[in-house]
């Protein structure tokens, strides 16, 4: 069982969704998303927005009022990367987005793929991350020249509301153990907190493991035995770092997809960056993207276009002969999203044929 939303389902009318293509490669790879989205057969009429450093040249605003308004009209959106920039600048779209929606859980399924060269195996883990307070609360102020204080921001009802949303992941998904990952033993009042939230909602769920393992001595343990984790636990801050990480055990970001998701709607997105370097060249890896596409389609409800998807994806990554630069292969962004195409389409007809049988 996947997450799903307001129950839409195939047949239905076309569903009303935000798409937010990005900056940088972000149209390139959410480009290929949509088509292989619509491929699969969903109905959705896309609202193209501009958000972030295009919306910042084309509106004078990172963040245009039009976009604001149509997130809370569709309640879901298709997003790319967008530009951030470092120690300057205006705030995190991303962070400000989750904020202002409430999109208090973020979730980040990392899986092994066959043929996707790493030092790792059947890798199978499931990240998910508070998303609205910890140190993105962005409460920051200079105390005096030379020094800095930023403030973390630690509350039992979004520690309980994220705990029994990675409970609740993990029972509707056949996961067995859910691992809170934390800093109690520094930050003995913030994480102690998330940690007694955490262990409260645990009670609640005696069919699923509960372990808990301090942040640095989780991404040993990640990085030696990764199979040891199933659903892990994070905080904002910890989620973010522990996320990425997980996503290098696979072959990177460009494999990963990404959601967001709070009690009235969701944004899906590719959680890579915008890399500008190879921007407008067609070598964008989009399985993120991809990938995102079929969390999207599951949550609208269309689990079996979702799992083709998947499934062409995974095909075309274990045959190895479409591959771009990032893959250690040659293809372009189009021949990658084409081969998947062509997985789906096979997949298809053979379903059909089984079925005819």
């Amino acid at each position: 069982m996947e997450l799903s939303g307001n129950g839409v389902r195939n047949g239905a009318a076309a569903t009303a969704v935000t798409l937010i293509p990005g900056d940088g490669i972000g149209s390139e790879v959410i480009g290929a998303a949509i088509t292989v989205i619509e491929a699969a057969g969903l109905q959705i009429k896309w609202d193209r927005q501009l958000a972030g450093a295009a919306a910042l040249e084309a509106a004078g605003n990172p963040v245009p009022d039009e976009l604001l308004r149509s997130l809370r009209r569709t309640h879901i959106a298709l997003k790319g990367p967008l530009e951030t920039s470092v120690g300057e600048g205006y705030r995190s779209v991303n962070v400000y987005l989750r904020k202002t929606f409430n999109l208090y859980a973020n979730l980040r399924p990392t899986h092994s793929f066959e043929g996707v060269h790493t030092p790792f195996r059947n890798v199978d883990l499931v990240v998910v991350r508070e998303n609205t307070e910890d140190l993105y609360a962005g409460i920051e102020h200079l105390v005096t020249q030379g020094v800095v204080e930023s403030v973390k921001v630690i509350t039992a009802r979004a520690s309980t509301r994220i705990a029994r949303f990675a409970f609740e992941y993990a029972r509707h998904n056949g996961r067995a153990s859910v691992t809170a990952i934390h800093k109690a033993n520094i930050m003995k009042l913030s994480d102690g907190l998330f940690l007694k939230c955490a262990r409260k909602v645990a009670e609640e769920y005696k069919d699923i493991r509960y372990d808990e393992q301090i942040v640095d001595a989780a991404c040993m343990r990640l990085v030696t035995n990764p199979g040891s984790f199933d659903v892990l636990l994070l905080e904002n801050l910890y989620g973010d770092i522990v996320s990425d990480l997980c996503a290098g055990l696979v072959g990177g970001l460009g494999v990963v997809p990404g959601a967001n998701y709070g009690e009235r709607g969701a944004i899906f997105e590719a959680v890579h960056g915008t890399a500008p370097d190879i921007a407008g060249k067609n070598i964008a890896n989009p399985v993120a993207a991809i990938l995102s596409g079929a969390m999207l389609a599951a949550y609208l409800g269309y689990a079996d276009a979702a799992r083709r998807i998947r499934e062409a994806v995974g095909a075309v990554l274990r045959t190895g002969s479409v591959l771009t630069p990032d893959l250690g292969g040659k293809a372009t962004t189009t021949e990658m999203t084409a081969a998947v195409l062509r997985a789906m389409k096979a997949s298809t007809a053979a379903y059909g044929s089984a079925a005819a049988v």
